[in-house]
């Protein structure tokens, strides 16, 4: 009796199957009228504002016992194939292969891209900028470590606007060939992730040797090549060069987090969820006393939530400075709108990198 049971819910099971399949093909015709509607009228295909309004509609809809954050996986997917359907999606990321640019990349965009590995992240801006890839995918600041200089560098000057954002919780793995720490002779890896786990190397590695590489996953590379070698990396460069995972969670702040930007051409639209809208601006005021507090009034006026605010020296002139900020809000908003409106009055310039 029970044996039937099982064999009737297994049943059951397939039945379902067959209509989700069902389900997501007839989805997948529906992507593919929509894909040809947009590109007759060159629209961009990637419309994360459009996905972020479905992705609320599924929430309201769902009632378990699948969780949101399931949910959310199974439609990342989903709106990754979708997009291959319309038309290929090329990511540009800091490379190589491995690495946690690479991770927030599949992360955001799903396994339907292809990924178009770059040797630097001023190399991703460029190949977005020359047509070679669709997308790029950028840290912008990591929550312990601070701004990504190289990023904000070519956000002064790219005409490319951010997209979307990613936050990607950063778990540090110690990598080797083989497995057991009595067998690490040196470490390798990025400069970062060596001060990210500092007191961990400290503790369980004293005395071995910490050589530094231009990234977690060129220090994998070397670990895959050097017999006593380990590298500090994640868990994907492992599987990507065939390495045994020595150690998990070595980090020394468990908070750590790293915020990757998408950039990419086109603008993205409101969200339908106008808490969760940011826009960030670049902005150039007067070297003058109060200018600074002048060309925040707006915020004041307009009740709209400064979330960061950063100085940036400028390099033709010493000791002044522009300044990187973000706010809650969309470009295409009212309140938003008129708030730009009101610090073009106080400031130099004002140059939107990007709502999303």
């Amino acid at each position: 009796m029970k044996g039937d049971k099982l064999k009737k819910l297994r049943e059951d099971l397939a039945k379902k199957d067959r209509e989700i399949v069902r389900a997501l093909n007839d989805r997948a015709a529906l992507s593919v009228k929509i894909g040809e509607w947009k590109r007759s009228r060159r629209l961009s295909i990637y419309d994360p504002s459009q996905e972020s309004r479905v992705l609320k509609s599924v929430r309201e809809m769902n009632k378990g016992p699948l969780p949101d954050s399931s949910l959310g996986g199974i439609y990342n997917e989903i709106f990754s194939s979708s997009r291959a359907l319309q038309e290929e999606m090329s990511v540009a990321f800091l490379g190589p292969e491995g690495s946690y640019s690479h991770l927030a990349a599949l992360s955001h965009f799903g396994n339907c891209i292809r990924l178009v590995p770059q040797g630097s992240i001023s190399e991703v801006f460029d190949a977005v900028e020359r047509k070679q890839s669709r997308m790029g995918i950028v840290p912008v600041e990591n929550s312990l470590e601070g701004s990504v200089k190289a990023t904000l560098d070519r956000l002064i000057t790219t005409p490319l606007q951010i997209r979307a954002e990613k936050f990607l919780r950063i778990s540090h793995c110690l990598i080797s060939s083989r497995k057991g720490l009595k067998k690490v002779e040196k470490i390798y890896s990025h400069p970062q992730a060596i001060a990210q786990c500092r007191q961990w190397l400290k503790m369980n590695l004293p005395g071995v040797p910490l050589f530094e590489a231009a990234s977690t996953a060129a220090a994998a590379r070397k670990a895959a090549l050097e017999k006593g070698s380990a590298a500090i990396a994640s868990s994907l460069a492992a599987k990507q060069y065939g390495l045994k995972i020595v150690a998990e969670e070595i980090e020394d702040y468990h908070l750590n987090t790293t915020r990757f930007v998408v950039i990419g051409e086109g603008r993205t639209g409101v969200s339908g969820e106008s808490d969760r809208d940011k826009t960030s601006i670049l902005m150039g005021s007067a070297h003058v006393p109060g200018a600074l507090h002048r060309a925040l009034g707006p915020f004041v006026a307009q009740g709209l939530n400064l979330l960061r605010i950063e100085s940036y020296p400028m390099r033709e002139r010493n000791w002044e400075y522009l300044f990187f900020l973000d706010f809650e809000g969309h470009a295409n908003g009212r309140k938003t709108a008129d708030c730009l409106r009101q610090m073009e009055k106080v400031t130099t310039f004002i140059k939107i990198l990007g709502s999303y």
